[in-house]
This record gives C-alpha cells, sequence and structure tokens, in this order.
C-alpha cells in the first residue's frame, strides 16, 4: 500500500487509539514523534469532552488538533476552530423522553463541563472516565435554558442500540442521532459530526482527502471515515464501519493504529 500521500492522521480514541483499559501505549507517543519529522499531522477524533481527550494525550496536547464531542468542537490547542451547539429549545423538547427511557443516564456537554441529574453512583463512577469536569444539578432543564450545549450523551448499561435509539428515532430528522458506543449515544445538531469538523482541519491544514488517513470503530466514525482514501477500521469495529471502511487493521488491544503508522513512516 502506498501511504506516501499521507499528511495527516486521525484517529476516534475509545476501540480504537484507546485499548480496553483506556490508555494509549507508549508506542504511539514515539511513533507521534517520527509522524512529526515528516510533516505529518495528527489529530484526536472523539465523543468525548474536549478535557478528557487532552489528558490522555497531555504530552502532545499543544502539537495536534482535537475534535470533541462528536465534532460538536475542534481546537488545536485553545484556539477554537469549529463549534456546533445544539439549540436550546430542542433540548427541552427531547428531555422529557429521555428521562423516561428505563435505565438511561442523561449527559448535556458544554464547551467546558459536562451536567447530569442521575445520582446512580455505578453511572457516575463510569461515567468520569469520559468526563472529567462535570457537575451534578437538580434540572438538566434549567441547565438548557441558560448553557451553551454542544451535545446530548445518554449511557445504558446493557445497550444503547438496543434500548435508547428505537425510542428516539423517529426524530432522526430534527437531530443527528449518533450510536456512538455499545452503551453510548449521541444527539446533536445536525452539522455536528467529525467528518464536518474534519473537513474544517482539513481546509485549515490545506490537506486533501487522498492525503488523510483516519481510524474508526463505530457509528460516530462514519462521517469522518468518509473524508478519508486511506479509512481503517479497527478489527474490534462495529460491522457497518468494517464495511464502510477501505481497509481494516488489527484490534484497539493488538496495536492496530501503531502497526499502519509504522508501515506509514516507513513509506517515507
Amino acid at each position: 500500500m502506498d501511504f506516501s500521500k499521507v499528511k495527516l492522521v486521525v484517529s476516534d480514541m475509545d476501540g480504537t487509539l484507546l485499548n480496553s483499559k483506556g490508555k494509549v501505549s507508549p508506542q504511539f507517543f514515539t511513533l507521534f514523534k517520527e509522524l512529526q519529522k515528516h510533516n505529518i499531522h495528527f489529530c484526536a477524533a472523539s465523543g468525548r469532552q474536549h478535557n478528557s481527550i487532552v489528558d490522555k494525550l497531555a504530552a502532545i496536547k499543544n502539537d495536534i488538533h482535537v475534535i470533541a464531542e462528536n465534532g460538536a468542537i475542534a481546537k488545536k490547542g485553545e484556539e477554537i476552530l469549529l463549534i456546533n451547539s445544539l439549540a436550546s429549545q430542542k433540548i427541552t423538547n427531547i428531555i422529557p423522553l429521555l428521562r423516561n427511557i428505563k435505565d438511561a443516564n442523561i449527559v448535556l456537554c458544554s464547551q467546558n463541563s459536562a451536567f447530569i441529574e442521575s445520582r446512580d453512583e455505578r453511572f457516575i463512577s463510569l461515567f468520569q472516565e469520559y468526563y472529567h469536569s462535570f457537575e451534578v444539578v437538580d434540572d438538566l432543564m434549567e441547565i438548557a435554558k441558560t448553557t451553551t450545549v454542544l451535545k446530548i450523551a445518554i449511557y445504558h448499561f446493557d445497550s444503547s442500540e438496543a434500548f435508547i435509539y428505537p425510542v428516539i428515532q423517529h426524530l432522526k430528522n430534527d437531530y443527528l442521532l449518533k450510536i456512538s458506543g455499545q452503551n453510548w449515544l449521541d444527539i446533536s445538531d445536525e452539522k455536528a459530526n467529525k467528518g464536518n469538523a474534519l473537513r474544517e482541519v482539513q481546509r485549515r491544514l490545506n490537506v486533501t482527502k487522498e492525503e488523510t488517513m483516519v481510524f474508526g470503530d463505530y457509528h460516530n466514525d462514519i462521517e469522518m471515515l468518509q473524508e478519508a482514501n486511506f479509512s481503517f477500521a479497527m478489527k474490534n469495529a462495529h460491522k457497518d464501519i468494517k464495511e464502510l471502511a477501505n481497509y481494516e487493521t488489527e484490534s484497539n488491544d493488538n496495536f492496530g493504529v501503531e502497526a499502519v503508522l509504522e508501515e506509514l513512516i516507513q513509506s517515507k
């Protein structure tokens, strides 16, 4: 495979660059230095909160682009490149419906913090892996009226695809609905996806689709995989992603991203 044209590498985090323990490998940071030597840019793209992404990549946070909240915000260091918030009315319209889903936990995601009304200790413990800055509040409806919200994330302990999506799928023309993992579903403004955010990063870097390499594993990666000729599905990816991507690599626990990056560096 000829990777000689690649100038930008974009990777999802959970299930992709992160192993199943939520860690980035030391090997990746070594490879990142090699990418820099060849003037290849790196962008992390995740449904996670920006603070959570840069915490995982703290050693290189000022040298990379970051697409957070599934494309609702993109940043380079502290500079905001793009932001797409969800209209307040849309949030207050859908919260009552989400509250009626049994065992669903709702998160309102703003630029600097996340808000939950759940008192479920099991959920709060788990949720902190993805959202480092958060507040537990009495009423999310009040937050929606006064705070700019980038995304609503809903967590179900069994399956977001089986228990959350069927209840709200009739709203897919009014909101962007993304099953972003086994347990998570994200609700965003129609423009807020990783593909749109990636196009803005490509525009700023003057990089084309033919010069872009992308790694992903779930439905929230679909649009950004479509923005790269070198689109890779992880071995552990959802079947829909494997069908969409042009290539496949090893799983996130078997250094799938790192293996391809080694090939990329060798091609330069």
